[in-house]
């Protein structure tokens, strides 16, 4: 019998073989998720923040005025989940955009856990 070096047995082919060879994998963990918040201010007007709202995360005028109530009347509301990449350039375009138009808003992120 010839002998190959990735065989399982020594077996001859007549012989049910039941090894079986598994290779485990290692689990691979989800990137953590980060929460994007807007942050209450004393200047920034609500109809601006609804317009950051609609436009940046895409809420109905509906979705975002209960937001930016949350954020007028707690001081902070999360607006979103996402990974580290989108939350980063969320909290990005937030903030450009309300520097553009000279507001004091506050847009942040956190790792949720």
């Amino acid at each position: 019998m010839l002998e190959y070096p990735w065989m399982m047995s020594d077996k001859s082919d007549d012989d049910p073989d039941t090894s079986v060879l598994v290779q485990t994998r290692p689990k691979t963990k989800r990137p953590p998720l980060y929460k994007v918040l807007l942050l209450n201010d004393d200047y920034t007007p609500m109809e601006f923040v609804v317009h950051v709202l609609e436009r940046f995360f895409s809420m109905t005028h509906a979705q975002a005025f209960e937001i930016m109530l949350t954020v007028h009347k707690k001081g902070v509301a999360v607006v979103g989940v996402f990974s580290h990449e989108i939350a980063e350039t969320k909290v990005g375009q937030v903030m450009d955009f309300a520097r553009r138009h000279q507001h004091p808003l506050q847009c942040t992120m956190e790792r949720e856990e």
